[in-house]
């Protein structure tokens, strides 16, 4: 055992006794790991705020399968442009929410880390509405597996018409054919959403009216099915977005 350096995001921590804490932590190298932060609480020069969730630093640690040792944390930035607004803390606790229910433990995911970064950093410029956030749903379900079927029926394979197609429970997207039941999703809204998983550029993909609407349904179908549980910091950016 080798103490390592690494780049890291804090997703969120909890205290520990009377004077430590654990960490959940997005890396580089490693992707999702846990920490134990030993003396964290009490402890400025060595962690200070460096633990606070969406923090960007370079952590120190003795890595350990299940519960690492948390040597030390440099702080490469705290996004206070985040920190500043209601409404851009709510969508980055969220995200944070989403990395630690949908990505599994000890896995590298050097594209889901540059995702989350280029997503954090669009909200810490002031860029903080629902098309960024879909954005950034849709390409964390691409990146993981859970890309939806765009283009043709899950089920029988026919490809969509102008109709569009059908949304049902956990995220299917069905035909006309298939199903009658569901909520209809166009054939714009589809290809849009295609469209945000062709660039990786948060801003580049201009949705028309009743689109994000449409996106949101399925997207937020195939969330609950895939997260396994209530994702807790919903109900928080409910309340303050727009």
């Amino acid at each position: 055992m080798h103490l390592e350096e690494l780049q890291a995001f804090v997703l969120s921590s909890s205290d520990y006794g009377e004077s430590d804490r654990i960490v959940s932590l997005f890396t580089l190298e490693h992707g999702r790991i846990k920490g134990f932060a030993r003396g964290a609480r009490k402890s400025r020069k060595r962690f200070g705020p460096a633990l606070e969730p969406f923090a960007r630093v370079n952590i120190q640690l003795f890595l350990k399968n299940g519960l690492s040792s948390l040597r030390s944390a440099d702080i490469i930035d705290l996004y206070s442009g985040v920190r500043n607004n209601l409404e851009a803390i709510a969508h980055a606790i969220y995200a944070c929410e989403l990395l630690e229910l949908l990505t599994p433990e000890g896995v590298s995911l050097p594209r889901l880390f540059r995702l989350f970064s280029a997503y954090i950093s669009s909200l810490d410029t002031g860029e903080r509405g629902m098309a960024g956030r879909r954005f950034f749903e849709a390409n964390l379900l691409n990146i993981l597996g859970y890309r939806p079927s765009l283009y043709a029926c899950s089920r029988c394979g026919a490809e969509f018409d102008m109709r569009g197609a059908l949304v049902l429970y956990g995220g299917e997207v069905l035909c006309f054919s298939c199903t009658g039941s569901g909520r209809r999703i166009s054939i714009n809204a589809l290809r849009k959403l295609d469209s945000c998983l062709s660039t990786g550029k948060f801003g580049a993909i201009i949705f028309q009216k009743g689109e994000l609407g449409e996106i949101a349904l399925l997207l937020d179908e195939l969330l609950m099915a895939h997260s396994g549980r209530k994702i807790k910091s919903l109900d928080f950016l409910n309340q303050v977005s727009d």
